[in-house]
């Protein structure tokens, strides 16, 4: 009887305390009132720094892929990979058999044509001399024969034409460099069919002139109109660190290519061979000073998959403001996009923000 008043006592003091006044604890309100708390921060204007770091890739001044000029059989190769060559050096000969009957053809036109021209200038000739005396020759005759004598000649000279341009074909039997160089690829070796190709094709050789290189560099759309085209341009290439270089640029596309950005070219001297077509380096562009940008903390930047954005803050709503960034430095980025200096920018933002939420 005693435990059964014990246990009713228990029951009743346990019921009392969660009827009482004392209410469980939101362990969320914390959190969403620390949400709500917004830390912002400001566009702002400022001096581009001097310069900017660029990656670059050096390319052969001169290259060409040689082909054969018409159908034929390689008869003997005198270059290979690596041989350093010189301005008209014969690099290979080809054979086409059908190529000597062709030029004999167009040489025996030719003598036929001089032969028939021949014949009718001495027909005219006569012709004239003949009609001297009055009523020997007619008028018609005498005309006649002047314009066969002119056509005939017409027909010499387009023989004389053909037997050349054929001579001129078989000449292309004959594979010459075009200019000084090294030979980098040889894809043929002797006895192999070759024949006029296109770019997408194996060329017979490929021809670089390596002994001034062009330094490639692309600069982006928003750094076209900043360059400093008075000032000398630095490089370091990878292969070779610690050794700056200087020199100005050459030349520029003027114009945006694929990915929004204009080539420009730096001359570079290789006498000693030691850099490569195809290294890659970093180049410091100089900038026009005074020029000004737009930068934003670095933690204001809110990047995804899709896109690069700053969450502005608007009439007290999140206005989105698609980016492109620029120059990073250690606290702010150089941006470009649609914001001006002064602007409100939430700091510390993520895709938890969505666009017209309102902000506190």
């Amino acid at each position: 009887m005693k435990l059964k008043i014990v246990i009713a006592a228990a029951l009743a003091a346990s019921l009392y305390s969660c009827s009482g006044p004392e209410k469980p604890v939101d362990m969320t309100a914390e959190k969403k009132t620390a949400g709500n708390k917004l830390e912002t921060g400001t566009v702002s204007e400022q001096a581009l720094s001097s310069y900017v770091r660029l990656p670059g890739q050096l390319k052969p001044f001169n290259e060409v892929n040689i082909f054969a000029k018409i159908n034929s059989f390689v008869k003997q190769i005198y270059v290979d990979r690596g041989s350093v060559v010189h301005k008209g050096q014969l690099l290979a000969v080809l054979e086409a058999p059908e190529m000597v009957s062709q030029v004999q053809s167009a040489n025996a036109r030719f003598l036929q044509a001089q032969e028939s021209a021949s014949a009718s200038r001495e027909k005219y000739r006569r012709l004239k001399e003949a009609a001297k005396e009055e009523g020997a020759v007619s008028p018609l005759d005498l005309d006649n024969a002047l314009s066969k004598m002119k056509a005939d000649e017409a027909v010499v000279l387009s023989e004389r034409s053909n037997a050349a341009s054929v001579k001129d074909i078989q000449s292309y039997l004959n594979i010459r460099a075009p200019f000084d160089g090294m030979i980098v690829q040889r894809n043929v070796s002797a006895g192999a069919l070759v024949g006029p190709g296109k770019s997408a094709d194996q060329p017979m050789l490929v021809l670089q002139d390596t002994r001034k290189l062009r330094l490639e560099v692309m600069i982006p759309e928003n750094y076209v109109d900043k360059v400093d085209l008075k000032k000398q341009v630095s490089f370091v290439f990878n292969a070779l660190p610690g050794k700056e270089n200087r020199a100005f640029i050459s030349r520029s596309a003027n114009a945006l290519g694929m990915q929004r950005s204009e080539a420009i070219e730096v001359d570079v001297i290789n006498k000693d061979q030691r850099l490569k077509p195809g290294m890659y380096g970093e180049v410091k562009i100089p900038l026009i000073l005074g020029a000004k940008s737009l930068s934003v903390p670095n933690n204001a930047i809110v990047r995804s998959t899709e896109r690069e954005y700053v969450i502005k803050v608007v009439d007290g709503k999140a206005v989105f403001a698609d980016i492109k960034e620029g120059v990073t430095g250690e606290e702010a980025t150089e941006v470009f996009g649609n914001l001006k200096s002064g602007d409100r920018i939430v700091l510390h933002a993520g895709d938890e923000i969505k666009e017209g939420q309102v902000l506190q």
